[in-house]
């Protein structure tokens, strides 16, 4: 899996030409967590050639490429060290 989030991350920020990571995608989340950072793209190799179902790994890593790229797309909000209530609880009905 990718080890190096935080340089990967320096590395897209820093960068003037697009960025496609290569190692440490080996799975679907891996792909998706490289684009949700901000890659241009992901390079799989192992992931996809050593797969029992190589044609149903690379689908899935392409959906992961996806969802990670409209994560990004989106916004995502910064992760916190602890939970925190963001739903209102005013005006919700009581539970009966």
């Amino acid at each position: 899996g990718l080890q190096t989030l935080e340089q990967i991350r320096i590395i897209i920020e820093q960068a003037k030409i697009p960025v496609v990571v290569d190692a440490g995608i080996g799975s679907p989340s891996d792909a998706a967590r490289a684009m949700e950072l901000g890659a241009d793209a992901v390079l799989v190799n192992t992931a996809i050639a050593l797969a029992q179902d190589p044609q149903l790994m690379a689908e899935a890593i392409a959906g992961g490429v996806e969802a990670g790229r409209k994560a990004y797309a989106a916004g995502l909000i910064p992760k916190r060290e602890h939970a925190s209530p963001s739903s209102p609880t005013e005006g919700i009905s009581p539970s009966r």
